[in-house]
């Protein structure tokens, strides 16, 4: 029988870590790779049972790929503190690695904001993959390289994604800025187009396209924030341009 490793990467997560690590307790290891937490993160993964690793962050691709050398089941799950496996995604993970029939599943994830779950504002990300068999790409929004044929699980994965305004906009400030150094040191240019047209494209594509209206005033105001984090990007890519950052 296939033995499954969850790995959760962890800064600070307190008030959430607990919760993450119950919803797979159903896993044959937790291992937590902590970017050495200054609250009680890291205690309380001990606590519960977790193999729990410090290194300090670099960036998100690097980090996964260390913690992969822990790992010594024949699947791994990837997992956020901020997120929760339910019953119904618990059971199509175990049955699901039993099988040969892919090398990876992706898992959807509706976003919560606003107080609810937002089911046409979400993400289908590759999460489950059989070891050995990948490796992370990129340092912001880390891509994973599989070989094989990639399935998608039914059924969804809960993110309590923004605890709030403030902190959805914060989030996207601070990708901004890993991805507009990214495309500084590609030699990419910031243009006025670029500048206006992508954060006009990004709302269209979100709202209209994606149907994310069908979401209400929190649709709204994620599809406006996405459009935001697009044009922040640009807008610091300019000033790293300009010598101002």
């Amino acid at each position: 029988m296939n033995k499954l490793s969850v790995i959760i990467l962890t800064y600070n997560e307190e008030f959430y870590i607990a919760d993450a690590i119950k919803s797979v307790a159903f896993a044959d290891e937790i291992i937590v790779l902590d970017s050495l937490s200054t609250d009680a993160t890291r205690q309380i993964a001990i606590d519960l049972g977790c193999n729990v690793i410090t290194r300090e962050f670099t960036n998100y691709s690097s980090q996964r790929n260390y913690a992969i050398d822990y790992v010594t089941g024949d699947w791994i799950l990837f997992l956020d503190a901020d997120e929760r496996v339910t019953d119904d995604l618990r059971i199509e993970i175990l049955k699901s690695i039993q099988t040969d029939k892919f090398a990876a599943y992706k898992i959807w994830f509706p976003h919560f904001f606003m107080g609810r779950f937002l089911f046409h504002y979400t993400d289908k990300v590759i999460r489950l993959v059989k070891n050995n068999n990948f490796i992370f790409e990129n340092e912001v929004h880390e891509k994973m390289i599989v070989n094989g044929k990639i399935g998608v699980l039914k059924n969804y994965m809960i993110h309590l994604t923004y605890k709030g305004l403030f902190h959805f906009i914060d989030k996207k400030d601070r990708y901004a800025w890993f991805q507009s150094k990214m495309a500084y040191d590609k030699g990419k240019k910031a243009t006025l187009f670029l500048l206006l047209f992508k954060p006009f494209y990004r709302f269209f594509h979100t709202y209209f396209v994606k149907r994310v209206f069908l979401d209400g005033v929190p649709g709204l105001a994620a599809a406006s924030i996405d459009a935001y984090g697009v044009f922040s990007r640009y807008a610091k890519l300019l000033l790293l341009e300009k010598k101002l950052k």
